[in-house]
């Protein structure tokens, strides 16, 4: 049955890694296997619970006869709940940052960002795009902020060719971003949430790395670009289908919302609450500030949805379901007992944390870089040296993974995206992009190696 779980998680794999030519949705696929792989265990349950918790099962019968409704009822309340709880923390941050994200965006407050780019010298536009987008994925999830920059290119670029150049920057950018911080990556908010990291010790640690692998891709892409190029755009504040909020109300709220998530990590230093909470703190706050300065338009029921909030809400809908999958497909691999079998394998072929990092960064250039992560994070327990608290080790397949998912598009839900948009070859992106990704993540993880 071991055999048949670990079988059934490796086509899922598979099928990850060429979603893009499958067109096979990566939450379909990574809800199937956790499905599958936890009624597969469910139905041998004594066996795995004799051979991985048997303490803890007497423990639980506490005298009572053991029978196999009594083995359900364990693994139902002592096994799986532990992995739907991990699931559920990611889940609940990512929709509460979704929701500050629409609120902010159905006022109009990132039209602020819109008024920065303004320009039509190319490499200036080029450069205020991507610096814009990695401070902000480093707040919000970077699957979300890639959406919203893609759309906001969408609207001033009118070449497809230039678009083109410019949404691969705006990739590499956002997952440079969200690596950067612990709430700007599912990979990060993984490590937080179980414990592994720290939120200020993380970002020092890469800071320098990610700053690296997001500058030398942005100086190699510029030069693919004319002096000046053509743009479009629109007076701010823009009335018709958006908001009649004034400016200052405007960017009142856009403190508040990203303002208050800067307060997240304090809030979990002080609580020590799971980090969802601090963030439906942050989203409360900003709801009441926008029923304030929105009263008069919600009397008259004139809030008009804008185009933007729809899409960010379908892709991180996906992602959700596809964290919550990932976890319990990679958790019931765990209770198997093959996940540790394979951490002794790796420890006598590899035996070097940062051999595993580079395996893990060329893992994500084709599998998803949060399936990638969540299954190298999970070989090992937190212990002593490189896999305690703020260890290396957890830094580094961090980095790896999400800089493999900037490399040929395919190993991270923003890539997909900007695939599907603008319809972009993974063959013109791995040759324009994709060398300059590697060399800079390199440099990056040697830097970091330095460091540490």
């Amino acid at each position: 049955m071991t055999l048949i779980i670990v079988a059934i998680l490796l086509i899922g794999y598979i099928l990850l890694a060429t979603s893009n030519y499958t067109k096979i949705n990566k939450a379909a696929v990574a809800i199937f296997i956790a499905t599958v792989g936890w009624v597969l265990y469910i139905c041998y349950g004594t066996n795995y619970v004799m051979s991985q918790h048997p303490d803890e099962y007497f423990v639980f019968l506490n005298g009572a006869v053991p029978t196999s409704t009594a083995v359900k009822h364990y693994i139902a309340s002592n096994i799986f709940y532990k992995y739907v709880a991990k699931g559920a923390e990611l889940v609940l941050f990512l929709l509460v940052t979704m929701t500050i994200v629409e609120i902010l965006n159905n006022n109009g407050c990132f039209d602020f960002f819109k008024q920065m780019l303004r320009t039509r010298n190319s490499r200036k536009l080029l450069w205020y795009m991507t610096i814009i987008t990695f401070l902000v994925s480093a707040n919000l999830d970077n699957l979300t902020v890639t959406t919203m920059m893609l759309v906001v290119m969408h609207e001033i670029i009118p070449s497809r060719r230039y678009r083109m150049i410019y949404g691969s920057a705006i990739i590499v950018a956002a997952n440079c971003g969200g690596a950067l911080t612990v709430i700007g990556d599912p990979i990060g908010l993984l490590l937080w949430n179980s414990g592994a990291v720290t939120a200020t010790n993380y970002s020092l640690s890469m800071a320098i790395p990610c700053l690296l692998a997001f500058i030398l891709p942005n100086l190699w892409l510029s030069r693919m670009l004319p002096e000046r190029i053509e743009t479009q755009w629109t007076a701010m504040p823009y009335r018709g289908d958006d908001t009649n909020l004034k400016v200052w109300q405007r960017l009142m709220m856009l403190i508040v919302g990203i303002g208050g998530l800067w307060f997240i990590p304090s809030f979990h230093d002080i609580t020590k609450l799971s980090p969802f909470v601090g963030a439906m703190c942050v989203l409360a706050v900003l709801w009441i500030v926008n029923e304030i300065v929105n009263r008069k338009i919600m009397n008259v029921d004139q809030m008009i949805q804008r185009k933007t909030p729809r899409v960010l809400q379908y892709g991180i809908i996906q992602l959700m379901l596809f964290v919550m999958g990932m976890i319990l497909a990679v958790g019931v691999a765990q209770e198997t007992g093959v996940v540790h079998w394979l951490a002794k394998q790796c420890n006598i072929y590899i035996g070097n944390i940062w051999g595993m990092g580079v395996i893990a960064g060329i893992i994500s250039t084709v599998l998803d870089n949060f399936a990638t992560a969540v299954s190298f994070v999970s070989l090992y327990p937190q212990g002593d040296g490189a896999w305690m608290t703020n260890g290396i080790y957890w830094k580094i397949i961090a980095f790896c993974s999400s800089m493999g998912g900037s490399v040929v598009l395919l190993g991270s839900m923003s890539g997909l995206a900007l695939i599907k948009m603008e319809r972009i070859h993974v063959g013109w992106y791995l040759k324009n992009v994709g060398l300059s990704v590697i060399i800079s993540s390199i440099i990056g993880l040697f830097v970091l190696y330095i460091i540490e």
